[in-house]
């Protein structure tokens, strides 16, 4: 064969077969499993539990949802974190409902009792399907005000939300929990070069708060996605690319997720662009003893770009605190009597 060829070969073979091996091969073992993040969810006292209901969205998909339903003057739409599902909200949506307040919490796409869990169809398809919730909801309620609330990567995707145009202007204000920014984001705590910080352990003694994993990418496969999508080649996006530390065994939580959903739940990959983009008025909740993210940076972060935007640092809470316990919950309930 003619040398010229072969090297032509040589230049296009290998590099297909680089790319092809990083998405074939380049996976990793899940996390292990978080107890601290899994168990006060499993524990959660469920009474009370409203039925799922049912919602058509854009393209006929009939996603579930749950609604508390009580006074017309308020309405909260609840995000529930990574993995989860509507009925991890469920402490928090009995609260608010207690209050007065009438609560919608969708099991986001990929996500709960929607069948084929941890893929969509695009990226944007999230947003898509909380208009179609709004288009539904809204009507019955055209007097009232709304709020967002999300938590964890709930917390970024609602801030994804503020950001966008006309989608956050359907929203009066935003409540974000322990908002999960990025994975290179400095707030995330495995990214701190040292962790010194302490909380109250179960005897009141101090222990050091440790940096924990609650997902892990494949860090080989993402490579090799994201050098096919810079081709416009977006047909393998469906693929796993991150797992997380949770039970293999539990039918409604969500254990990996595609690219093209990895990409959606959360902020834009500006993040900041969208705090500054935000138009409505937005506050932050953290526990002081966050085992994934970690407060100050979350100040900072936050602070750096909008000075009205503020982080309000709850002592003692840990990560699931914020939709768990009732110093967290008391704290967002008092956020609806102002």
């Amino acid at each position: 064969m003619n040398p010229f060829a072969v090297g032509i070969i040589v230049l296009v073979v290998l590099p297909v077969l680089a790319v092809a091996g990083l998405i074939v091969f380049g996976t990793a073992e899940p996390p292990a499993l978080l107890t601290s993040v899994n168990n006060p969810f499993i524990a959660m006292d469920y009474r009370g539990l409203p039925a799922l209901e049912r919602y058509q969205a854009r393209d006929g998909a009939r996603l579930s949802f749950r609604v508390y339903a009580a006074g017309r003057k308020q309405v909260a739409v609840l995000i529930h974190g990574s993995a989860g599902g509507s009925s991890s909200m469920h402490a928090l949506a009995l609260a608010l409902q207690r209050d007065g307040i009438t609560v919608y919490v969708p099991d986001l796409r990929g996500h709960g009792s929607n069948a084929l869990h941890g893929d969509i169809a695009y990226v944007g398809q999230l947003e898509d399907d909380l208009a179609d919730l709004l288009a539904r909801a809204k009507p019955a309620f055209p007097n009232a005000k709304w709020t967002l609330v999300g938590f964890s990567s709930g917390g970024g995707f609602a801030l994804r939300v503020a950001a966008d145009v006309p989608l956050g202007q359907m929203f009066d204000r935003y409540i974000l929990l322990s908002p999960y920014l990025r994975f290179d984001a400095p707030t995330l705590r495995t990214n701190a070069t040292s962790v010194s910080e302490l909380k109250s352990g179960k005897d009141n003694s101090l222990v050091p708060i440790t940096a924990q994993s609650w997902a892990k990418g494949y860090t080989g496969r993402i490579i090799g996605l994201r050098i096919l999508n810079r081709f416009g080649i977006h047909v393998f996006d469906g693929l796993p690319v991150v797992a997380f530390a949770v039970p293999p065994n539990m039918a409604l939580v969500t254990r990996t997720y595609s690219l093209r959903l990895q990409q959606n739940f959360g902020p834009h990959a500006d993040y900041l662009a969208d705090i500054r983009s935000a138009s409505r008025p937005m506050r932050v909740y953290i526990g002081a003893a966050d085992q994934l993210f970690i407060p100050e940076k979350m100040q900072e972060v936050f602070q750096s770009q909008r000075s009205d935007v503020p982080v309000i640092v709850l002592p003692g809470l840990d990560h699931v605190d914020m939709v768990t316990r009732s110093e967290a919950i008391a704290a967002v309930v008092a956020e609806f009597q102002q």
